[in-house]
């Protein structure tokens, strides 16, 4: 491995806490309740370490960064954390904050293992220092479209915030839909209104209407235009970035907020530990866990076992992504070099698609898996 520098703080002496950084969105405009899963499930992982002798009798601290969705801010932090000289950093939610982040650690030779940010192109060049859990964007995002054409929509509406990451979504549903005589229309939400967004797609021949920009708004007020418009009665909205999977979505939206199909990162079946490590976080969330928990428990569940195996040397823990199999709440974990992918990938997590069920809307129906 070509390793640069290590930057002060990259050895941890012995018989202190191992000091691990997380990146998380914990305050607007990130996205608040993703934040607060992926925090749970990464503290939840930690203190089961530490419960059980931590690493060769060295507890883990996590050192938390919030990112509130800002990309500066998160390279800011990634210089702070390799400073205070953390092992490696976890975490993040956000596509273009991740990005942010791999770069920097990249530059720096500072380990990142990504929970749930899913572009492809986390960063512009193949790192050795990056590994990611979450499924890369042009992988989920074709099981979605495989769901479109087997649901019968081949003309798609999109419904689009500017962003590197909602562009990327509707490129590569354009492209995997295009060889089925499919299209993809976008619609500038900077331009419309959910009202003006009505009255454009009664004149045009949709019959699903996907939902590629922010929560709460634009998303929030654009289903509620939407399934009041009787015009558009017949018209499928879905949501593949996963707004309906957090508990807020159904309570802004109420009966509007079932029916809409999004992606998620689950299997049909937990595997034993993911069954316990779910009874434990709805407990601590008060709520049921959402799929970014189970990516920040499986996070520091991965490290561990490096840390485990290899200690806190910032080279020898990038050197192990390859080597790595580790049995994580949602299967057995392994990473590849996966073609078009720059960092090491988990290749790859369960991908389902699913929707909240019309007769009873905390409980999800699974509408297709990948």
């Amino acid at each position: 491995m070509n390793t640069p520098p290590s930057p002060l703080g990259a050895e941890q002496p012995a018989g202190s806490s191992i000091r691990i950084g997380a990146l998380v969105p914990l305050t607007r405009p990130g996205w608040v309740e993703a934040g607060h899963h992926l925090l749970a499930g990464l503290e939840l992982a930690v203190s089961h370490v530490n419960d059980t002798g931590g690493i060769a009798g060295r507890p883990l601290d996590l050192v938390v960064r919030d990112t509130a969705a800002d990309p500066q801010k998160a390279a800011a932090a990634v210089d702070e954390l390799a400073r205070l000289g953390v092992a490696a950093v976890v975490g993040e939610y956000h596509s273009v904050v991740a990005q942010s982040a791999a770069a920097r650690a990249d530059a720096l030779g500072l380990p990142f293992l990504c929970a749930s940010a899913v572009l492809d192109a986390l960063t512009d060049r193949p790192t050795p220092w990056v590994a990611r859990l979450a499924p890369a964007q042009s992988r989920s995002w074709q099981v979605y479209a495989d769901f479109l054409l087997g649901a019968g929509h081949s003309h798609i509406a999109v419904a689009a915030d500017p962003s590197v990451y909602w562009a990327s979504g509707a490129r590569i549903l354009r492209d995997h839909l295009a060889p089925h005589g499919g299209t993809v229309t976008e619609f500038d939400m900077r331009v419309l209104t959910p009202t003006s967004l009505c009255d454009t797609l009664v004149d045009h021949r949709a019959t699903a209407l996907l939902l590629l920009a922010g929560h709460p708004e634009p998303a929030v007020p654009i289903v509620k235009s939407v399934r009041r418009d009787k015009r558009l009665a017949d018209i499928m909205i879905g949501a593949p970035a996963g707004q309906p999977e957090f508990a807020e979505w159904a309570t802004l939206l109420g009966d509007d907020s079932t029916a809409v199909p999004f992606l998620r990162y689950l299997p049909e079946r937990l595997s034993p530990l993911g069954t316990q490590v779910e009874a434990t976080l709805r407990a601590r969330l008060a709520e049921a866990p959402s799929f970014v928990a189970f990516e920040g428990y499986d996070t520091v569940t991965v490290l561990a076992d490096v840390l485990r195996s290899h200690g806190t040397d910032r080279a020898r823990i990038a050197g192990s992504w390859p080597h790595l199999s580790v049995e994580g709440t949602r299967g057995r974990i392994q990473f590849t070099r996966t073609p078009g992918i720059s960092v090491w990938q988990w290749a790859w997590p369960p991908v389902q698609v699913v929707d909240r069920d019309p007769a009873q809307p905390d409980r999800f129906r699974i509408l297709h898996t990948g």
